[in-house]
């Protein structure tokens, strides 16, 4: 499965990696995803003394992608599974895998080949000669994907950096290295509603991009219809700004103002020129106005009291229905390594 790399014997520093990767009904590209990722670590290992786990999260995939993960991770003990007992989305995903990884740094990178592994060197060197805590992947081009994707996804980063809350790079995803204090920092947030891009932003910490292009993927197609990619920016918008209330509200303020100053002008008009009866379609135009402003308003609002109302049920993120933990994480759990296991919700370990 993995191909040999000879390296001539070194005293090397010796560090723990963890490669993050969320699947959902990933069957056809995982092996081709593996030997890839297996060729860069072992090309890694012959600079630097690493020790690596590879975390697999199944999340609730319907085809046969757990089944290769168990295939590949019996040929393989640098596999960790974390099967999750039904799809939780990926941001839950990616939450569970950073509270099961133990490495000083963990890489997050998608199954589907379009962020490219052969990155992983250069993250690893920003990170540990220059000091940086996230150094991540920024695309300068997206091969592969419809007009109408690149051209949203540029609106959507562009809005979310004037109106969010932090200062979040633009073009970029969750491919990226995070170091274990910014891992530690991610895991003390447990909020229901995740958007992890601007959580990943929020925390802090020195930060580097690493321009690169965006490569087709390797088999299949994408999980996100546009129905879904619009809920994603929904919940980035409404996690890290209150600007749609302050917009509602100033919307309100304005249509009761130019309410105000009309209601005027008729009294005047009334006064002076008398009082001839108002047409039927302009007394329409305005109540349907109206009746608009107010239900955008109440929508915004809806937004914003339902994600409070999910709050404060404190429900577990995820629940995991079977973990399978790789040579590192065994190890790192018998020398007190921390893993957060306690936050993880209920758990069965495979028998045997």
């Amino acid at each position: 499965m993995t191909q040999e790399i000879s390296c001539e014997s070194a005293e090397k520093e010796s560090y723990t990696l963890s490669i993050l990767i969320p699947v959902f009904n990933e069957e056809a590209g995982l092996e081709e995803l593996h030997n890839r990722v297996s060729f860069v670590i072992e090309d890694l290992g012959c600079s630097t003394k690493i020790i690596t786990e590879i975390i697999y999260v199944n999340d609730g995939s319907r085809d046969g992608s757990k089944g290769v993960i168990d295939r590949l991770r019996a040929q393989d003990s640098r596999i960790t599974l974390v099967n999750l007992s039904r799809n939780f989305g990926k941001e839950v995903a990616l939450t569970a895998g950073l509270d099961k990884a133990v490495g000083d740094a963990v890489i997050i990178l998608d199954a589907d080949l379009q962020d490219p592994p052969e990155l992983i060197p250069e993250f690893i060197r920003l990170w540990r000669d220059e000091g940086y805590d996230n150094v991540y992947g920024q695309r300068t081009r997206r091969d592969g994907e419809t007009w109408v994707k690149r051209l949203t996804a540029f609106g959507f980063y562009r809005v979310m950096r004037r109106l969010g809350d932090v200062d979040m790079p633009t073009d970029t995803g969750d491919f990226r290295l995070l170091s274990r204090r910014a891992v530690d920092a991610l895991c003390e947030l447990r909020e229901q509603h995740r958007f992890m891009k601007g959580l990943f932003a929020w925390i802090g910490f020195p930060s580097i991009g690493v321009p690169y292009v965006r490569d087709p993927r390797h088999v299949g197609g994408s999980k996100w219809n546009y129905l879904k990619l619009f809920g994603l920016a929904v919940e980035g918008i409404t996690s890290h700004s209150f600007l749609p209330l302050r917009v509602a509200g100033l919307m309100g303020l304005c249509t009761a103002m130019a309410a105000f100053c009309y209601g005027a002008f008729i009294a005047v008009r009334t006064i002076l020129f008398g009082d001839p009866v108002a047409g039927y379609p302009s007394m329409m135009t305005v109540v349907l106005f109206l009746g608009g402003i107010q239900l955008l308003s109440l929508g915004i609002i809806g937004e914003y009291v339902g994600r409070t109302y999910n709050e404060t049920k404190k429900r577990s993120l995820y629940f995991v229905s079977e973990y399978s933990p790789s040579a590192l994480a065994k190890f790192g759990a018998k020398s007190g390594a921390k893993t957060r296991t306690e936050t993880a919700g209920l758990e069965k370990r495979r028998p045997g």
